[in-house]
């Protein structure tokens, strides 16, 4: 089964399936080179693509490293980011539709792992930061 999830003018594409496993595992932060950041594997069990030239920049440049953060406080972050989230994509007459485009499809019952986490909590930090936004009860911080 494949879902995907859009985030306001970029795509950010995560496929679903049963498994997972993670391509990129170094506790280094590797320096993103084009537009476009892609964390998949062979089998394709999910994948995150986020096409925003700003993104990669900022990542590049403020992102901290892996090690820094656990899986549990990512997926907690990205719960309720995520969940604020919907809540703004299915209010367009309150919010602004063009940051809010589509819902996010995080189910916080599956595995995503360590590194899909990692991606999402880093764009919605940056998405908060520089719209000038604050999803659910954390501020996103450097």
């Amino acid at each position: 089964m494949k879902t995907y999830i859009s985030i306001l003018t970029i795509v950010f594409v995560m496929l679903l399936s049963c498994n997972s496993s993670k391509e990129m595992v170094s506790n280094d932060k590797p320096k993103l080179e084009s537009d476009t950041v892609r964390i998949a594997n062979d089998e394709i069990e999910y994948e995150v693509i986020i096409i925003d030239g700003g993104f990669t920049y900022w990542f590049n440049a403020y992102a901290r490293p892996r090690s820094f953060y656990t899986q549990s406080f990512l997926e907690a972050r990205n719960r309720l980011w995520v969940l604020e989230w919907n809540r703004r994509a299915n209010s367009p007459s309150i919010y602004n539709s063009n940051l809010y485009e589509m819902p996010i499809n995080y189910q916080s019952g599956i595995d995503y792992g360590f590194e899909a986490n990692y991606m999402i909590y880093n764009y919605l930090t940056y998405f908060q930061l520089t719209n000038k936004q604050q999803l659910g009860g954390f501020p996103a911080r450097l």
